[in-house]
């Protein structure tokens, strides 16, 4: 049983190829042999026709769960299908225990459809603070991995967020269209102005990604789900970048967040979003 966070950072260091093996073999036997040879029926609707689950997602979950926490014993863990079926499983992030948290396959409707943006998110986390994260894009061979105070890394290459170049607009990826209500949408339409180049995001995993990579200036999100966020917002932490909800608070993975939220390659950008969304000028 982890005891302490020297433990876990000691944990870290000696398991961390471990964890990302794991990622990789969720992938490798459960993902990607049914990356477009899915079957009708192997694929199911949750809440309505754009929440879709695979056979995919529960199996490499299922793998995941197995194998996380052998690796780490005491240790929980949250996926996003174990949620859905049970919600008082998500308790664990506010507990005390360290905890996984694990979208199987970000970016479902993607999968469905045969495209290749979609990923694996794994991050680990206790007491609401992110330790590490994995972002694993296996149709593009991509991983993406991050340590509290360590650095993000793609493919081993250390990434910097960096700023916005002055005077260009602001790419923002936003909540897509289909699954915000309307006042969310009313909120998100702060951003159609001028220096700001807004569009509905694709997979979250991947919207982080650009992020850490300074292909994307920032995300603006309205929900709180921590499988679609914890990994993400760790990875562009470490690339040097910030996160804010509407009222100008860090995002919590805890929950109880004032929504929207951004997360952005520098802080000065992170207010300015911030500030937009909350309908004032996003000075910073």
């Amino acid at each position: 049983m982890i005891e302490d966070m020297e433990t876990i950072e000691e944990f870290l260091a000696r398991r961390a190829a471990d964890v990302e093996e794991a990622v990789r073999t969720a992938a490798a036997t459960e993902i990607m042999p049914r990356f477009r040879q899915l079957g009708a029926d192997e694929v199911d609707q949750k809440a309505g026709p754009h929440d879709l689950v695979t056979d995919a997602d529960r199996l490499a979950e299922k793998y995941l769960t197995e194998t996380l926490g052998k690796l780490l014993p005491g240790s929980l863990v949250v996926g996003e299908e174990a949620v859905h079926a049970d919600p008082a499983v998500y308790d664990a992030i506010r507990g005390d225990a360290p905890v996984w948290i694990v979208d199987p396959v970000d970016g479902t409707r993607q999968f469905v459809r045969g495209e290749d943006g979609f990923c694996t998110l794994v991050a680990l986390a206790r007491h609401g603070v992110l330790l590490a994260s994995w972002t694993y894009a296996p149709a593009r061979d991509q991983l993406a991995t991050a340590v509290r105070g360590g650095g993000a890394y793609l493919d081993g290459e250390r990434l910097h967020a960096g700023s916005p170049a002055a005077g260009a607009d602001l790419r923002v990826a936003c909540s897509h269209p289909d699954y915000t209500d309307d006042g969310q949408k009313t909120v998100l339409r702060r951003l159609w102005t001028d220096g700001v180049a807004p569009r509905p995001c694709g997979a979250a995993g991947l919207e982080y990604l650009a992020v850490a990579r300074g292909e994307s200036d920032a995300t603006a999100f309205s929900w709180e789900a921590a499988w679609d966020h914890a990994a993400g917002l760790l990875l562009v932490q470490e690339a040097g970048g910030a996160h804010l909800t509407v009222t100008g608070e860090p995002f919590r993975i805890t929950g109880g967040n004032a929504l929207p939220f951004t997360t952005a390659r520098d802080a000065e950008t992170a207010r300015r979003v911030s500030g937009l969304l909350a309908g004032g000028g996003g000075v910073a």
